[in-house]
């Protein structure tokens, strides 16, 4: 049991939960899901987004095992829930009608599906899942730990000012931003769920 920081799997759960996470490909989603709220309440929106996705990953990564146990749940089928919700709210981004998901960015912004799946995904819970596993004594698990905190601080800063993108594009250009991430977010869906069904054929369950 090392007491020692290791560097090495704080950078390798950094790296690797930007990479998952991409917070550039959120920003269009963002915008997408909070086009008709105000700076204030997009920067809450923000807030809350980054936060809820912290507590979800750091739950799954401290008792994840656990709580998939004991509801018999399987990843694949966490994985297909999230892509099955996803094409929900992609499906309203492309037909217009997403202003029932943008009225209130505390619940319906920053939980779903922001938080999670988009933040919080399958992806991004295994792979710490995974680096918890590695970590070896304290120096081990607060590595993982500064490595979450940090992936999430550089989402919070993406989100934070997509404000100022909003500013830029104005009411066509987020109209139009809307309709991509209504796209963007239905491909991302599909996969999800082209993957969980590979993944219970792999499996036979």
């Amino acid at each position: 049991m090392s007491s020692y920081f290791d560097l090495q799997l704080f950078l390798s759960v950094f790296v690797t939960l930007l990479v998952i996470m991409n917070p550039p490909g959120a920003v269009p989603i963002f915008l997408g899901l909070t086009g008709s709220l105000t700076h204030k309440h997009r920067a809450i929106a923000a807030r809350r987004a980054s936060l809820v996705a912290l507590g979800v990953i750091a739950a799954f990564a401290v008792f994840g095992q656990q709580i998939l146990t004991y509801l018999h749940i399987s990843l694949a089928a966490l994985q297909g829930a999230g892509g099955l919700l996803l094409l929900l709210v992609a499906l309203q981004l492309l037909i217009g009608q997403e202003s029932g998901v943008n009225n209130d960015a505390g619940v319906n912004v920053a939980l779903v599906p922001l938080g999670t799946p988009i933040l919080a995904g399958p992806g991004a819970i295994v792979a710490t899942m995974l680096a918890v596993r590695e970590a070896d004594g304290f120096g081990g698990f607060l590595a993982v730990a500064l490595g979450l905190l940090a992936a999430i601080f550089v989402v919070w800063l993406f989100l934070r000012f997509a404000g100022q993108v909003h500013r830029v594009l104005r009411d066509s250009g987020t109209m139009l931003v809307t309709r991509i991430a209504g796209l963007l977010l239905s491909a991302i869906a599909v996969q999800m769920i082209a993957n969980s069904v590979r993944a219970f054929v792999a499996t036979g369950s």
